[in-house]
């Protein structure tokens, strides 16, 4: 077991998207002076495979600047209510601890991107 327990129970790369709970999300999120991405999704939904696969390129290359996070809206009701979840994906920005962007349904890389430079300025 412990040969499995390292192949697959290990944190995510720094700058991967990282899942957290609706327990989690005020502590990794709003109490973090670090900007953050939180892509809501759900795991029935092939659009959010690909923004998540979009996240886990990028996302890299923006760590210590930007936490990358995704939530499950079927698993975590509460964090997706309160900031208003309707469709996924849903990309949330949020700057000194508060929502500052948001973005429903696919966004192209660079657009992408561009929200994520104007979320560590």
């Amino acid at each position: 077991m412990g040969i499995f327990k390292k192949l697959f129970n290990h944190p995510p790369k720094p700058g991967k998207p990282r899942e957290i709970t609706d327990i989690e999300f005020e502590q990794e999120v709003l109490a973090s002076d670090t900007p953050a991405v939180v892509d809501f999704y759900s795991t029935t939904c092939p659009p959010c495979q690909v923004m998540s696969g979009l996240l886990s390129e990028i996302g890299p290359q923006y760590a210590g600047k930007v936490n990358v996070y995704k939530i499950n809206v079927t698993n975590n009701l509460e964090t997706a209510r309160m900031y208003q979840i309707q469709s996924v994906p849903t990309l949330v920005f949020f700057k000194n601890h508060r929502p500052i962007d948001k973005v429903v349904g696919l966004i192209p890389l660079m657009p992408l991107k561009g929200k994520i430079e104007n979320l560590i300025k």
